[in-house]
């Protein structure tokens, strides 16, 4: 006798679950994969900051409280931080690094911010002209600073500002090997070296700016100073904000420039900066845990620049 099902029914020796359950599960596998593989890809970059990133730093702050001779590690406490302030070079490496800073700050951040201004003003060529400014972006650092070293920094008439400084009957210069001119060259050099970047920034920030705010601004007569003044600097304040305090940071951790363009120290320490000081205790003096002090006193103190551009810019929203 053949066996026959109501609508509704299951079959003998059936299970009772709705046919619609087969793709409610596959469709639930499915997403279970997509957050798989996207927690996948997150602890691999989690991994790759900590072994990288968080582990060095915080073994660079438990190593800043210990000693190490002839392989034994003690504890010391405060010494080592006791001992790098003691050092009269620790205090000519930060006077050299705020004056860097603060001359990168007048050259270094107005220079790209004007230079957008203007290559924003161009109706032809506009390509051409931000792949000429963003070149040297693309040099490696050492390469770019060897060429400033021995092509335009030569204290002879050969170098190309002193030629130009002669052709000019101007005084030359001896750049690097001058104390009062190391830190204005260093300065020249990076910023040529670096300022593509914020221009193309600036560029993208000039380019959100609503042109009606410019021809308001024209029918009021305004002239280039002040539609930059009433409308570029406050339409582009956030980004004029950001660059700083990442120009501020960079800054800080001047190393190359001293160490390729003045061999370091410089004439009469008038290059030597913090990271390079480290750079000095670490591998020259074979003192890794006063580096350790130094490096942790560096990032307290761009971790202070930082905690007051968060609470400015908090403000300020």
């Amino acid at each position: 006798m053949a066996i026959t099902t109501v609508p509704g029914t299951t079959r003998p020796g059936r299970s009772a679950t709705p046919y619609a359950a087969g793709p409610r599960r596959t469709s639930l596998g499915r997403k279970v994969r997509d957050n798989l593989t996207g927690h996948a890809f997150l602890i691999g970059a989690v991994l790759c900051f900590a072994v990288f990133s968080w582990y060095p730093m915080i073994r660079g702050v438990v190593m800043s409280f210990q000693r190490t001779r002839r392989g034994e590690t003690t504890w010391v406490g405060w010494d080592n931080y006791a001992r790098i302030l003691d050092d009269p070079s620790f205090w000519t490496a930060w006077k050299n690094t705020l004056y860097f800073t603060a001359l990168a700050l007048v050259l270094g951040y107005a220079v790209p911010f004007f230079v957008a201004i203007l290559l924003n003003e161009f109706r032809q060529a506009k390509g051409y002209l931000r792949i000429l400014v963003y070149l040297p972006v693309m040099l490696p650092p050492a390469s770019a600073l060897f060429l400033f070293k021995y092509y335009a920094y030569d204290p002879s008439e050969a170098g190309l500002f002193n030629a130009v400084l002669a052709a000019l009957h101007l005084p030359t210069s001896e750049w690097m090997q001058s104390p009062g001119m190391t830190m204005p060259a260093m300065v020249l050099a990076s910023t040529w070296m670096n300022m593509g970047s914020a221009v193309l920034i600036y560029l993208a920030a000039l380019q959100n700016i609503p042109g009606e705010l410019y021809e308001a601004a024209e029918l009021d007569g305004a002239g280039i100073w002040r539609r930059i003044v009433n409308v570029t600097i406050p339409q582009t304040r956030l980004i004029l904000l950001l660059l700083a305090m990442l120009q501020i940071v960079a800054t800080m951790q001047l190393f190359i420039e001293p160490l390729i363009l003045a061999n370091g120290a410089g004439a009469e320490d008038s290059a030597t900066s913090v990271a390079y000081l480290i750079y000095q205790h670490g591998f020259f003096q074979n003192d890794l845990n006063g580096a350790a002090a130094l490096g942790v006193i560096m990032l307290v103190v761009l971790a202070g620049f930082s905690a007051v551009y968060a609470r400015l810019t908090s403000k300020q929203d």
